[in-house]
């Protein structure tokens, strides 16, 4: 159907931009803030209605590796003030409490994705360069020669809109629709765990405000401190509990983490929403450019979120997305030498971390390597300042292992000599 009376938040019947961004969650927006910025005209387009949308299943842990990014978008004063809470992470191992090092810039963020979605969004529909199209549904690509060049949308009453730009972004979650038109090939491996979590108040765990995990190896349970009082406890077990947490997903949650070692008080608080539930999370692995398109956060990568890579990454990918195509949009270059400077950009950035996730996603327990380095961080106060420094992504792989891995086997050793 044809639209020849544009509808409320319909541009016009074939409107130009700069870019496109589909899908207005912590990557597009990041993306649409940071392009907008370098003077560039933004079309976001979003296929929910509501601008105070957010997504349910998420653990809202943000990495201290996407804090200056959060920094540069101008958002981390609103998100204090909105009760976002600074956190460090205490790790439960059979070796003792691996806790947080006194380094800078190790603070993580921790705000229900409730408050944190519309504050993202509502900052990026006040940009200037930026229109929020709320209601509008992707359909279909736009393509000139084999290049993406816009998306046709629809809105709820069915109108149908061109929107045409020389940059299309797809940053639409892991199921991707954008890249699905594209024909973006996609490389799964299995997930052998199950995630199920709820939020609860008068229940902080005592290392709040900061987070607290148990590797239970291979079982895993987190709590996070976050707004309002409240505390979100995770659960990641693997696939042989679904038939209890399917049976009874709250009964289930307060078992699995009420009896983890020195146990948090989830029994004495008070459930605050419904349990919440996901049974299959394969990771997904996708080129993250092609010609006309690129994609970012989950649409490019979606890792196990046992390690808190969603909202960092999504945030990330969006900032180092932007960076490498402005100037191509201001003119000064070919689009596709930015897009190619994106692809090295996203490769460089995350290949390494999702590898080491992807093997450990599979529910398998700890190889001998990981748990000499868990062993060696609870007994030793540098090894744990490397593992935070990791963990926090604020290191890569290559470097984390040249500087764990003797500090390892020293500290262990000097244990067993001590024995």
């Amino acid at each position: 159907m044809e639209n020849t009376d544009p509808s409320p938040g319909i541009i016009a019947d074939s409107a130009d931009y700069d870019a496109i961004v589909v899908g207005a969650s912590l990557a597009g927006c990041a993306t649409a803030i940071l392009l907008s910025r370098a003077g560039a005209r933004v079309a976001l387009v979003e296929k929910q209605p509501d601008s105070n949308a957010f997504k349910r299943m998420c653990s809202h842990f943000i990495q201290a590796s996407a804090v200056p990014t959060i920094e540069r978008l101008g958002l981390l004063d609103p998100i204090v003030a909105a009760g976002g809470q600074r956190s460090r992470v205490h790790i439960w191992t059979e070796w003792g409490w691996i806790e947080p090092s006194g380094d800078a810039g190790t603070d993580c963020l921790n705000l229900r994705r409730e408050v944190l979605d519309p504050l993202i969004r509502g900052a990026t529909a006040a940009e200037p360069g930026v229109d929020l199209l709320l209601g509008q549904a992707a359909t279909r690509l736009l393509r000139e020669d084999g290049v993406v060049r816009g998306v046709s949308v629809r809105d709820r009453e069915g109108w149908e809109t061109e929107l045409r730009a020389r940059l299309t972004v797809g940053a639409d979650g892991r199921e991707s629709p954008i890249a699905e038109m594209a024909g973006v090939a996609v490389k799964t491996s299995p997930h052998g765990r199950i995630a199920y979590g709820a939020y609860f108040e008068d229940a902080a765990p005592r290392h709040a405000p900061d987070a607290s995990f148990w590797f239970l190896d291979p079982q895993w349970a987190a709590a996070f401190p976050t707004d309002s009082g409240l505390t979100f406890y995770a659960a990641m077990a693997t696939k042989d509990h679904v038939p209890e947490f399917k049976r009874d997903p709250e009964a289930a949650l307060l078992s699995f983490v009420g009896d983890v070692p020195e146990a948090p008080p989830i029994r004495e608080g008070r459930r605050v929403g419904p349990v919440f539930g996901k049974i299959d999370m394969p990771n997904r692995t996708r080129a993250p450019v092609a010609p006309g398109l690129a994609l970012a956060g989950d649409a490019a990568l979606a890792s196990d979120p046992l390690f808190g890579v969603g909202c960092d990454w999504a945030l990330q990918s969006g900032e180092w997305l932007a960076d490498s195509v402005a100037p191509a949009l201001r003119g000064e270059e070919p689009l596709a030498r930015g897009l190619r400077r994106y692809r090295r950009r996203h490769a460089r950035e995350l290949r390494g971390y999702a590898f080491a996730i992807n093997g450990y996603a599979t529910g398998r327990r700890l190889s001998p390597a990981e748990r000499m380095g868990f062993a060696a961080a609870a007994r030793n106060p540098r090894a744990a300042s490397v593992l935070e420094a990791y963990a926090t992504r604020r290191i890569k792989t290559t470097r984390m292992l040249a500087r764990m891995l003797p500090l390892a086997i020293a500290v262990n050793a000097r244990r067993a000599i001590a024995r």
